[in-house]
């Protein structure tokens, strides 16, 4: 007996506002919408399709009433697959990120960003042809 990892949930103070840059981000659209929930995926997933096989999780964001007041416990990395990492951070500040400093000092080779609602993530190296 196993489960699949399906999705992922965020709690946010805007879902239409996060599942729109993250569908920028990572190429998703929306898959579904309820009342104070938007999810996103890069696949509309099935039962069968579940069952078969692990699948992409989506993400599922949330409303909540509250702020978010740590540093994440978890968080996502993503990988540029057709251009440079500087190219990349240039790219999703321009959708609305931000540099993050969560103490990761100065000697590191990702590039450690927040979303608009202050949700942090990663850019890790390129995984685009080197040329």
């Amino acid at each position: 007996m196993t489960s699949r990892f399906t999705e992922l949930g965020i709690d946010c103070h805007d879902p239409e506002r996060l599942a729109a840059f993250w569908c920028e981000v990572l190429g998703f659209t929306v898959i579904d919408r309820s009342a104070g929930k938007v999810e996103i995926g890069s696949w509309v997933p099935t039962v069968e399709d579940v069952r078969a096989r692990q699948m992409p999780p989506t993400l599922l964001f949330t409303r909540v009433p509250e702020g978010k007041t740590v540093k994440n416990r978890l968080h996502l990395d993503v990988s540029p697959v057709d251009g440079s990492t500087e190219d990349e951070v240039r790219r999703l500040l321009d959708l609305g990120a931000t540099r993050a400093d969560v103490g990761q000092g100065p000697d590191r080779n990702w590039v450690v960003m927040a979303d608009p609602e202050g949700n942090e993530f990663c850019v890790l190296r390129t995984l685009a042809p080197q040329e």
